[in-house]
């Protein structure tokens, strides 16, 4: 079995012609191969933002509900070490520079060879002491000095961008395997991702007649700049769509041309979305789960040939690429994963996911059954609040630096033995730098996706919002959420 799983960041679900035909981006080999594959209509994200999502994929379990953005754990059973206790080899190619930053510890380590191509956002690569030649006086949102210097090694060479080079490797490393019937590989890139940087020729493509301070990174908060800014930025995203969905074509053809694109599992999604100004918000992580961000695209091409161009309408989410891969390897799946196979979707046998649970550590819990969505917000204090950690570091610093006297350290976790710190939190990690943002999530909402598709009329229905309290209880319970969680989200009354 070969099984092929490509991630791009941030790609947005509804800016995708196979979910919103009146979308204004163009990304023909995305819509080609869905059109191959089988498509996922409420496919959802586990844990946010980056590093918590992949820590859902590799190891089929959700991140948030015990920590933040945090590393591999040494208790983490995770797909690519359970393959290689199999005789399956696991590549991992990639450019996205948080595996290499305080808190990625660990991930690059699961696979039995890995490829980092350098670049991306804040990279600290291009060591230049004296300001890149480039450093623009007027822009909007954020300027990287450090990605300012990394951009001038491409600067308009396409091929020399971190995407096109990630995609690039993707291609050699299956030309140099092409006669290996047993692998996984992880094709993973950054874009679309801000920074949105693309060349110029794509922007073309959106109108490049903007006239306005440089901008290619919102700032996260309410929009902050002008309309004629905001269209811009969407269309600097589109820009990079584009560009990605060229490499990711090239791909596709080099699958084809070595003669394993009928019978290779290939699975192609993202980790979260974005706002671009909907709702009048800049990025991730503060505001509510709406699907903006929680809506993911999900295509699977069955390497049997089943289910092409069928559409699955049932509740799924990334925990469930795990035991999806080990089922297709015919690999028993570890009892610690929380995630669904896919495998009874594809053969129109039982599958027995009824909800999505989703969130970001410390702020909403999230659950869905693909009709109702219900976000749960926490009590005013937002506490108690605690991380369980083995290793406690998170994005860019540690955890409990400030309050070390207050960490306690024991068996707190029922999945291991393995003591790990428990950490109480005064604000969620991920908010770090952005100030106080509970005014966006101050309240529980709930929504009927039949009625109000783009959520943006919350229900008042008592009998609804207790039947979706009653089961986001009852998945707490099953996810083996900790206990003060049921506190924070005042559920407690419901055990």
């Amino acid at each position: 079995m070969r099984v092929i799983l490509v991630l791009m960041d941030t790609l947005r679900k509804d800016f995708l012609k196979t979910y919103n035909p009146e979308t204004f981006v163009s990304t023909p080999n995305l819509d080609k191969f869905a059109s191959e594959s089988t498509v996922f209509d409420h496919h959802y994200i586990g844990s946010t933002p980056c590093m918590p999502a992949r820590r859902d994929i590799m190891t089929g379990r959700l991140n948030f509900l015990e920590r933040s953005w945090g590393p591999i754990e040494p208790y983490d059973i995770t797909v690519s070490k359970v393959l290689q206790k199999h005789n399956i080899y696991s590549h991992l190619t990639t450019d996205h520079t948080h595996y290499f930053r305080l808190g990625g510890e660990g991930y690059i380590n699961q696979y039995t060879t890995w490829d980092f191509h350098r670049g991306q956002e804040g990279d600290p690569w291009i060591s230049r002491i004296k300001d890149p030649e480039w450093m623009p006086e007027q822009y909007y949102g954020k300027l990287r000095r450090q990605y300012q210097a990394n951009r001038e090694t491409w600067y308009e060479d396409e091929d020399k961008y971190p995407t096109p080079r990630t995609f690039k490797s993707a291609c050699d490393w299956l030309e140099l395997n092409k006669d290996e019937k047993d692998f996984f590989l992880q094709v993973e890139v950054f874009d679309p991702h801000e920074p949105f940087d693309v060349p110029s020729k794509y922007m073309k493509m959106y109108d490049d007649s903007y006239t306005g301070p440089y901008f290619e990174t919102p700032n996260y908060g309410s929009v902050d700049v002008p309309e004629e800014a905001v269209d811009y930025i969407r269309k600097r995203y589109a820009a990079l769509m584009t560009m990605t969905d060229v490499h990711f074509g090239r791909l596709v053809d080099k699958i084809k041309d070595l003669g394993m694109y009928d019978d290779t599992l290939i699975i192609v999604t993202s980790d979260h979305g974005y706002f671009l100004g909907e709702r009048e918000l800049f990025g991730k992580n503060y505001m509510h789960n709406y699907n903006e961000l929680a809506a993911l695209p999900l295509f699977l091409k069955d390497p049997y040939g089943r289910k092409v161009g069928d559409r699955i309408s049932a509740v799924s989410q990334n925990i469930d690429i795990m035991p999806t891969i080990l089922d297709y390897f015919n690999i028993e799946i570890p009892t610690e994963v929380q995630g669904k196979s896919w495998v009874p979707l594809i053969e129109d046998q039982n599958y027995d996911k009824k909800y999505a649970v989703y969130g970001a550590h410390g702020i909403t819990v999230n659950i869905t059954d693909g009709r109702y969505t219900y976000f749960r917000s926490p009590n005013k204090d937002n506490s108690p609040l605690y991380e369980y950690a083995g290793i406690p570091t998170t994005i860019r610093h540690y955890l409990g630096e400030k309050n070390p006297e207050d960490i306690e350290m024991g068996q707190f976790l029922k999945r291991t033995k393995y003591p790990v710190y428990k950490v109480p939190i005064d604000k969620p990690a991920i908010l770090d730098g952005l100030g106080d943002m509970r005014e966006y999530t101050k309240d529980s909402l709930l929504f009927d996706l039949n009625t109000d598709k783009e959520q943006k009329h919350p229900i008042q229905d008592a009998k609804i919002e207790d039947r979706m309290k009653r089961a986001l209880v009852e998945q707490l319970e099953e996810l083996e959420a900790p206990e003060e969680q049921f506190k924070r989200l005042e559920l407690d009354d419901l055990e």
